[in-house]
């Protein structure tokens, strides 16, 4: 059976209580950046407001920002950052329809069993079973290639590895990847890996030190800043695989924002923190699936960015959201930032990719049937 997004159940408006809301009130911005009191802050669920007798859904929503209205009944959902001087901004505190504001938060339909008060293993754990993880997500990556925009957020231990350094690059060059987010190292020891065949100054299969090791993810910034740019750096021939030079070659937009930590950084690495934000954003407004491996900032990050929802042809859709962590803290603490509809998969990220692009090449298999 062929692989079907989820159906999205659109509220009744046209039935008690809704038929009968007031309409949202709005608010004046007086000082920019400063939303007005009472201001209503947003989800990463679908959200509807009653404006002039009808209900809006926000088009692309970001959790803890301010619904803005515009002309002709446009929602729009910008940070306290983007506020200026004159914008109407929802106020009211209640999500249940009573204030003209609608949080719908179980707008996709679930069936996953049936509920008991007492059961074991519910939560996620690295003793969890992970095979329907791994065969429903070769169905949602077959389908997201083509229909979908796949976002991957990048910790540096995916390039600590021969393996999984390779999968990753085999799943950006058979088009499994629309954009990257990382930060400076995973640049930087992607590229020293292609330099030196060492991440960190340790090689990255037989993982022995090289003497001097430690020295290269210096060379490579330096390298680098010699050059101007990472795509100069790639056109001197010095780089011939990986990340990085993959990403390059498939015009697949690599996101690198930087931390307090970072030494160098590239050259092309976002030091803004706000102009970081706003690319990453970018892609994460877009995006339709999210597969964030061993990085915990960065992961957080991308998921305060990223909806449960995308509106795709006038059509509501899930968006799916995967964290890979060996550290089952770092998957609890995504869920407790607010991500809550995120799927955890608690494993090795060298395991991780290298499972999950055997699975895609080798496996086709039979497509899973929708969620119901």
């Amino acid at each position: 059976m062929a692989f079907q997004l989820p159906d999205y159940l659109t509220p009744e408006f046209d039935k008690p209580p809704f038929n009968s809301a007031p309409e949202a009130k709005t608010a004046p911005v007086e000082i920019d950046c400063v939303a007005p009191d009472n201001y209503h802050a947003t989800s990463i669920y679908p959200e509807y407001f009653k404006i002039d007798g009808c209900w809006v859904l926000a088009q692309n929503s970001r959790m803890d920002c301010v619904a803005v209205i515009g002309e002709g009944r446009v929602v729009e959902i910008r940070e306290f950052r983007r506020l200026r001087k004159g914008d109407r901004v929802v106020i009211g505190r209640s999500e249940d329809g009573t204030e003209g504001i609608y949080v719908h938060e179980n707008g996709f339909k679930r069936n996953n069993g049936p509920k008991e008060k007492f059961a074991f293993r519910t939560s996620d754990s690295r003793e969890t079973s992970k095979a329907w993880d791994y065969d429903r997500l070769y169905d949602i990556l077959r389908y997201e290639k083509d229909n979908g925009y796949i976002v991957w957020v990048l910790g540096p231990a995916v390039c600590f590895d021969r393996d999984a350094r390779e999968a990753m690059t085999g799943l950006i060059e058979e088009g499994y990847v629309h954009a990257v987010l990382a930060g400076n190292a995973l640049a930087t020891h992607d590229l020293e890996a292609a330099i030196f065949r060492t991440a960190l100054g340790q090689e990255i299969y037989s993982k022995i030190t090289d003497q001097h090791g430690h020295y290269h993810h210096l060379d490579v910034l330096n390298y680098a800043r010699r050059a101007g740019s990472i795509e100069a750096l790639l056109k001197s021939g010095i780089v011939k695989d990986g990340i990085v030079y993959t990403c390059l070659k498939k015009s697949v937009r690599l996101v690198l924002a930087s931390s307090i930590r970072d030494d160098g950084p590239l050259p092309d690495v976002i030091t803004d923190i706000s102009r970081a934000q706003d690319e990453m954003r970018l892609h994460a407004g877009r995006a339709t699936t999210v597969i964030a491996l061993a990085t915990q900032l960065h992961t957080i990050a991308t998921g305060n960015m990223t909806p449960s929802y995308q509106v795709a042809g006038g059509k509501v859709r899930p968006v799916f959201f995967y964290a890979v962590d060996m550290s089952e803290f770092v998957l609890n603490k995504l869920k407790d930032r607010g991500s809550l509809e995120v799927a955890t998969i608690a494993t090795n990220v060298q395991d991780f990719l290298f499972i999950l692009r055997k699975g895609l090449l080798n496996n086709p298999g039979e497509m899973a049937p929708a969620l119901m």
